[in-house]
């Protein structure tokens, strides 16, 4: 077969990416806490930027921003922790509770000559069901989490080394000016996203919490961390954090209660995605939205809870490399929402 004919190259790239995929899953151990150290890093390096306008040493900066890190761990780990000792102790109650929303819910239909067996559902609705829907999640968190203090130490060095990391690219890099365009694009905009995301999934918990809160649902604290969290995940990520707190709330008051729970997480997660959002990312990051559902199940199968958690900007990676060259600026532009204009523009100009 002719190397160079198009089928040829086709095929030769295909197996190379599925050698690469295959040994990024085989070293999925390793790529995680990598990867998400360079995003964390990322994300603090404006923090440490603004400190050194106002002649605050490097060294400093990097000290204050590690410790908010840990103190925020620390914080998250308590709650989870405090959250699941309250929900076993009170897991009787919440049964007797749910029994008796689904004797009113079979009498009912009783009488339209509707019989189910009460215990039939009781056994698929298990009300453990809302806390091990959020456990699960924090537990893949909670894994890469084992490695902390690696996470935490290559951090610190790549918040070190940022100073002199775009010159060192400089100079290694055959084409510095046209790769350097492209790296300062890319890092404006994660920077950008990352910025702009963890404002919005700030505000969405926050507002979570204390409507679940003046409902009076029990761990509204979880649910609203949980809705902080999956507000990085594109799409369902703030349907798959409605689910347990509306549940908990009707296996608590019943189906009004859970109503308006659902009701707040529908207002919330509209006002921020589609008003709050866009207003200030424009049209979006250039990526289409089946592009961004595929890449939250591809990340999330390839590396866990944390690629769905960065399948946005692992995926604007990927895009800008395909850009970078003429051979596959093609497959860039099936991945684009809009063929006029760059993804990395989309946000950082509006920032």
């Amino acid at each position: 077969m002719d190397i160079k004919s198009p089928s040829a190259k086709v095929l030769l790239v295909s197996a190379c990416l599925i050698i690469v995929f295959a040994g990024i899953k085989a070293a999925s151990v390793i790529m995680v806490p990598f990867l998400l150290s360079a995003f964390i890093a990322i994300a603090c390096s404006p923090l440490i930027n603004w400190a050194s306008r106002y002649k605050i040493p490097r060294a400093l900066s990097v000290t204050l921003v590690i410790l908010f890190i840990l103190i925020i761990g620390f914080m998250l780990a308590g709650l989870v922790t405090q959250s699941l000792t309250e929900f076993r102790q009170n897991m009787p109650q919440y049964t007797t509770q749910l029994s008796g929303e689904f004797a009113w819910i079979l009498e009912k239909l009783a009488v339209l000559n509707i019989n189910v067996d009460q215990s039939l559902i009781l056994s698929y609705l298990d009300p453990g069901m809302a806390m091990s829907m959020a456990t699960n999640f924090l537990a893949g968190m909670g894994n890469v989490l084992s490695n902390l203090f690696l996470i935490l130490l290559t951090v610190i060095f790549m918040l070190f080394d940022a100073e002199s990391m775009p010159k060192r690219i400089h100079v290694a890099l055959a084409d510095p000016e046209m790769q350097m365009t492209h790296i300062d694009r890319f890092l404006k905009s994660v920077n950008s996203y990352l910025a702009i995301k963890t404002l919005v999934s700030i505000g969405t918990g926050t507002f979570i919490g204390v409507w679940l809160y003046v409902l009076g649902v029990d761990h509204f604290l979880l649910w609203a961390v949980l809705s902080f969290l999956l507000n990085y995940i594109p799409n369902i990520g703030s349907i798959i954090a409605a689910i347990p707190a509306v549940l908990m709330a009707f296996v608590e008051f019943g189906f009004a209660t859970a109503g308006l729970a659902g009701l707040g997480f529908l207002v919330v997660n509209t006002v921020m995605g589609n008003m709050i959002e866009p207003r200030f990312m424009g049209k979006g990051l250039g990526l289409s939205t089946l592009v961004v559902f595929l890449s939250l199940i591809f990340w999330g199968w390839l590396l866990g809870s944390v690629g769905m958690l960065l399948s946005v900007p692992l995926t604007m990676v990927v895009k800008i490399a395909l850009e970078s060259r003429e051979e596959s600026k093609w497959i860039a532009i099936l991945l684009s929402s809009d063929v006029d204009k760059p993804l990395y523009n989309s946000v950082s100009e509006k920032v």
